[in-house]
């Protein structure tokens, strides 16, 4: 597998999405650095949104898209994919209460 291969960018995409979506939603970071950026972000719409992991794909997702597929339906068709795959691995990595 080469690192061109679509699959190989797909899934690199994918892990890096939900990565980035959960240290930013449920962890404190290196040197509780998320936690004071969550803080800061307080109660408005910036701060709600690092609260939900599944909302971060969306957005972290985008310009990866961007990058990975070029433009036009390619670009929608990964930035959704990327998410859904981020989402898929946040529900079933997500602890059971």
């Amino acid at each position: 597998m080469s690192p061109a291969d679509p699959w190989f960018e797909f899934t690199l995409g994918v892990l890096a999405t939900w990565r980035l979506a959960h240290l930013l939603a449920h962890e404190d970071g290196p040197f509780d650095a998320v936690v004071r950026l969550r803080r800061r972000a307080g109660d408005g719409i910036f701060g709600r949104l690092m609260d939900c992991a599944y909302c971060l794909s969306l957005w972290i997702a985008l310009p990866l898209a961007l990058f990975l597929a070029g433009s036009g339906w390619r670009t929608l068709l990964w930035w959704l994919a990327l998410s859904g795959g981020a989402s898929a691995i946040e529900k079933l990595s997500a602890h059971k209460e």
